[in-house]
C-alpha cells in the first residue's frame, strides 16, 4: 500500500469536467480515466467521498423565465444521472460504490443517511453524494462543503478546468497571476471564483482545506493524495 497524505477526501467533480471536450453530456472516456485514478486512491487506503455537479446536462440559471426553484430541482436530478454513470464506471473497474441522494429515489439509490455513509467509507466503499443538499438556492459546491464536514473529510479536492486559482480569467488574460496559497478570508474579500461564498464560509467555519486543481490530467488526483504540490490550496493561514 502506498503512503497517502490524506485519510479521507471529498472529491468535487463539476458536470463540465465529465463532459470533457464535448461540452455537453457525458464523455465516457473522461469518466473512465477519472475512475481509474479513484481506484488507485482507494488502493492506497484512502476513503473517498464524491460530489458531482450537473452542468453538463442542465444549467438552470440559463432558463429564460423559469422559476428558480424548479430549475434548481431539475439540476439536482441531473447530478443523479452523473452519479449513477460514475458509479457504473467505478464498479466496472471493481470498485465498490454507493450512491446516496438528498432527494429520495429508493429504486435507484440510497437516501443520504450520515451514519450509513460513514459505515460505507469505513468499509472502503466509495460514496457518491447526489441531488445536492436537497434544497434549491444551494450549489453543489455548498454540498461538497457540507458533506465534507459531515463525513469528517481531511480536504476537499476541487477539480476545475484551470490548474488553480488566478486573480483573473487565465483564458482571457495572459498576465493572470496564479496563487499557490490563499486564506478563506482572502478568497472572500477578493471575490475569487473558487467556490461560492456560502461554500467557502462553511469550509472556513469547519477548517476544511480546499485544494483547487486542473482535471486536464486525471493523474493529478492521485498525485495530490500522495502529497505532491499541485494547484492552489485554500486554508486558514
Amino acid at each position: 500500500m502506498s503512503s497517502a497524505k490524506y485519510r479521507r477526501i471529498m472529491l468535487k467533480l463539476s458536470g463540465e469536467a465529465l463532459a470533457g471536450k464535448k461540452g455537453y453530456g457525458i464523455d465516457f472516456n473522461v469518466m473512465k480515466n477519472i475512475s481509474i485514478e479513484i481506484k488507485e486512491i482507494v488502493a492506497m487506503g484512502v476513503s473517498v467521498g464524491i460530489v458531482v455537479g450537473g452542468g453538463n446536462i442542465w444549467r438552470g440559471r440559463s432558463g429564460i423565465g423559469m422559476d428558480r426553484t424548479t430549475a434548481d430541482y431539475m439540476g439536482m436530478l441531473a447530478t443523479c444521472i452523473n452519479a449513477l454513470a460514475l458509479q457504473d464506471s467505478l464498479e466496472n473497474l471493481g470498485v465498490t460504490t454507493r450512491v446516496q441522494t438528498a432527494i429520495e429515489m429508493r429504486e435507484v439509490a440510497e437516501p443520504f443517511i450520515r451514519r450509513r455513509a460513514m459505515r460505507h467509507l469505513e468499509k472502503n466503499r466509495v460514496v457518491i453524494f447526489a441531488a445536492g443538499t436537497g434544497n434549491p438556492y444551494f450549489s453543489t459546491d455548498t454540498t461538497a462543503s457540507l458533506r465534507a464536514a459531515e463525513i469528517e473529510a481531511d480536504v476537499i479536492l476541487l477539480a476545475k478546468k484551470v490548474d488553480g486559482v488566478y486573480d483573473k480569467d487565465p483564458h482571457k488574460y495572459s498576465d493572470a497571476k496564479k496563487f499557490d496559497k490563499l486564506t478563506y478570508i482572502e478568497v472572500l474579500e477578493k471575490g475569487l471564483q473558487v467556490m461560492d461564498s456560502t461554500a467557502t464560509s462553511l469550509c472556513m467555519d469547519n477548517n476544511i482545506p480546499i485544494l483547487v486543481f486542473g482535471l486536464d490530467n486525471p493523474e493529478n488526483i492521485r498525485k495530490i493524495v500522495a502529497g505532491e504540490k499541485i494547484g492552489t490550496i485554500v486554508c486558514k493561514k
